[in-house]
């Protein structure tokens, strides 16, 4: 492996222990109880950090792309700084370390880990021969990789199947659609069906939401967006296609179509298996990093993944992986700016646990009716809107909680408003590019593969018309 295929292998490592020591020190120094952090106290003051972290995603990549792909790891740093240091000198060193372990050793570090160890298993898998980038073979290609997603995850099915689309559409004009349509069905919507396809729902797994509501729950929502998603992406596709004005290239060899690197597939299975250990073993055993909880089954479940990934890169031909235009880059990208939009996030979430009590209270409060009942449709936009911009799975515990947060009453009597809640989350991952991460790890390796991608608000603009409508129809149909 590289010096760079190592330092990312091994970043999660490094961190666990670097935090791990330096909690270790302080806990030792520090006999009180957990610091909490009072989201009612918060103004809204405390986001602008977050709200500069995406106008920088926003912003920078479309008026200055060079000193962004140079420096988008310090931007990203920069703003967590502007975050953190005000935070320690106002609320005490304790509280802010307290929220930065919590942060990194329980929501970044597993996400990360997680998408790593896809990223790395799924880029070891190499479509060999010839496809043509027709309408026909585009389209099947993310149908194959809507279904494939709610059970390899959006992450699994996106990094699996974009560089064999991005292949076959290498000679068209018109391509960027394509890789717009792949994100909203493959790296998001795809996953509505199963837990282990996007992180709220794998949340709402672990909060006593059993495995197979979902499938039934979610099934209806997901074949009408998807359906009316690829019949949309067929006809813009024929349109477009017929419109090219090169012709389809001859294939440089006669190789037959196959699958390199199919030990992968066996690891991918690996890789879901550690995911659904840390849902089903609860050993009971936990370790307290400065009154941050870590538990055995999710140590567990990152050590395997890491391994995993690292079987992978032993076990996979280094040429397959060449010729499969892999490179580090897009997990490096979302890795840096990821830990940014982490650590800001932090007050965006602790005031919308307030609830009525934070000053994000007309969000909390537009979810209930006067009688104390839930307004379905407003559930459905609310978790999904602000799923387009924050993390999609802490916006679904909040709103999960909103709710009640009892699985059997929610899966029960209020199965239409958990229903909202999970497609809210699911779905509308797909307006931005921060929606879901795949989103950006896609974005990033058609850019590299020379596909020029939609500015951030540009993307959004391609939402708007063909997402936004549809969502409508599904709040028409299923929440009114």
């Amino acid at each position: 492996m590289s010096k760079k295929g190592w330092g990312v292998s091994f970043l999660g490592v490094g961190l666990w222990l670097l935090s791990g020591a330096t909690a270790l020190a302080a806990d030792a120094a520090h006999g009180s109880g957990a610091p909490h952090l009072e989201g009612a106290d918060l103004g809204l003051i405390w986001i602008v950090p977050f709200v500069g972290m995406l106008l920088s995603i926003a912003i920078f990549p479309l008026v200055a792309p060079t000193f962004w792909h140079r420096h988008f790891g310090k931007i990203s740093a920069f703003w967590g700084l502007l975050f953190f240091v005000p935070f320690t000198l106002v609320q005490g060193w304790e509280l802010a370390l307290f929220e930065l372990l919590t942060v990194t050793l329980t929501e970044y570090l597993p996400f990360i880990i997680l998408l790593f160890s896809l990223f790395t298993v799924a880029g070891g898998v190499r479509l060999k021969g010839h496809l043509q980038g027709s309408p026909i073979v585009n389209t099947g290609i993310l149908l194959i990789g809507t279904v494939l997603a709610s059970w390899m995850g959006t992450t699994g099915a996106a990094m699996l199947l974009i560089r064999p689309l991005l292949r076959a559409n290498e000679w068209r004009r018109y391509k960027v659609h394509t890789v717009v349509f792949f994100i909203f069905l493959v790296a998001n919507i795809g996953g509505s069906l199963t837990p282990l396809g996007d992180p709220p729902l794998f949340l709402g797994f672990l909060n006593g939401v059993s495995f197979f509501w979902t499938t039934t729950a979610m099934f209806l929502p997901m074949v009408l967006v998807s359906v009316v998603l690829l019949l949309v992406f067929f006809v813009l596709d024929t349109i477009l296609f017929r419109r090219e004005q090169a012709t389809p290239p001859q294939p440089e060899s006669d190789e037959a179509l196959g699958l390199e690197g199919t030990v992968n597939f066996l690891l991918l299975a690996g890789v879901i298996g550690a995911v659904l250990l840390s849902g089903f073993w609860r050993p009971g055993i936990s370790f307290e990093v400065f009154f941050v909880e870590v538990q055995l089954q999710n140590l567990a479940r990152d050590v395997l993944l890491l391994g995993i990934a690292g079987l992978s890169w032993r076990l996979t031909n280094i040429d397959s992986r060449k010729r499969n235009g892999f490179s580090w880059f897009p997990i490096v990208e979302v890795a840096k700016l990821f830990a940014g939009i982490f650590i800001t996030i932090v007050p965006a979430i602790a005031i919308l646990r307030a609830g009525l009590d934070g000053a994000l209270e007309p969000v909390i409060s537009s979810v209930t009716d006067s009688n104390g009942q839930p307004i379905n449709a407003m559930y459905f936009w609310a978790t999904g809107v602000l799923s387009s911009f924050l993390d999609n799975a802490p916006t679904y515990l909040v709103f999960f909680n909103t709710a009640g947060g009892d699985a059997e009453v929610l899966m029960g009597e209020l199965g239409p408003t958990l229903l909202a809640i999970s497609a809210g989350a699911v779905f509308m991952g797909a307006n931005t590019y921060i929606g879901n991460a795949p989103n950006f790890m896609v974005r990033s390796i058609a850019e590299e593969g020379g596909v020029p991608m939609p500015s951030f608000f540009g993307f959004m603009a391609w939402s708007t018309v063909f997402l936004l409508p549809l969502f409508a129809v599904v709040t028409f149909v299923f929440f009114l």
